[in-house]
């Protein structure tokens, strides 16, 4: 099977010469240089965070009380409305990478919603930060701490092999050949969605029962 892929990595190469796609001995895809470049994608989106939040309104520490008041009332009236909430947080991005991996689009829209998930999260920090002051670092950390802790590296584990599929897509779209060229989308590929899916459900478990003890423990250290 690896012989079979260099192959057809070689005719795709001899067709079209001006969509090469890096690979390593054996084949292996040279996947840091995008895993850099979606990291400086994610970067531009926390500066811009932290830029947009310095002209938040005095009113955000108002508006952050009452965010915090809602959400303790939804995590005590209704499990299942919690659930749901804590899913599509977990589930948005990379399910969203996933799906433009399957289209040539995804060349330009996957470093666009890098940006933006590197600007929500710094924003929202910044937002805390200027409510609370200090104290609002505490406070970031125990309501997204178990968030970022899984599905940023999830997100960057699904984004960067996505955004190379697209690419290859792409190039083949510009070409004459089929789609079908090339093999993008192997076992491998496949095993590595499911493996992120099902660390997203248990960070989403976890955070559904860990993170409102969290907030109260933060919250009382005001």
């Amino acid at each position: 099977m690896a012989i079979l892929q260099i192959n057809k990595m070689d005719i795709v190469k001899e067709k079209y010469p001006d969509c090469e796609i890096s690979v390593r001995k054996g084949g292996q895809p040279l996947l840091l240089p995008r895993l850099f470049l979606l990291a400086t994608c994610f970067l531009a989106g926390v500066f811009l965070g932290q830029f947009i939040a310095g002209r938040l309104p005095e009113t955000i520490g108002t508006e952050l009380n009452a965010y915090l008041e809602r959400y303790f009332q939804v995590s005590r009236e209704s499990l299942q409305k919690a659930f749901f909430s804590v899913v599509l947080l977990y589930f948005r991005y990379p399910l969203i990478v996933v799906v433009l991996g399957f289209a040539s689009l995804g060349v330009v829209l996957i470093p666009g919603i890098t940006v933006t998930v590197g600007f929500f999260l710094s924003y929202s920090v910044s937002c805390f930060v200027a409510a609370f002051g200090a104290h609002g670092a505490i406070l970031a950390v125990a309501a997204m701490g178990f968030r970022c802790l899984f599905t940023i590296p999830c997100y960057f584990i699904l984004a960067v092999p996505a955004w190379r599929r697209s690419a290859a897509l792409t190039c083949l779209s510009f070409g004459r050949g089929r789609r079908g060229s090339l093999d993008v989308y192997g076992r491998s590929w496949w095993s590595l969605v499911i493996l992120c899916l099902f660390v997203l459900l248990i960070g989403a478990c976890l955070d559904l029962y860990c993170t409102p003890g969290l907030l109260k423990w933060a919250l009382n250290q005001t």
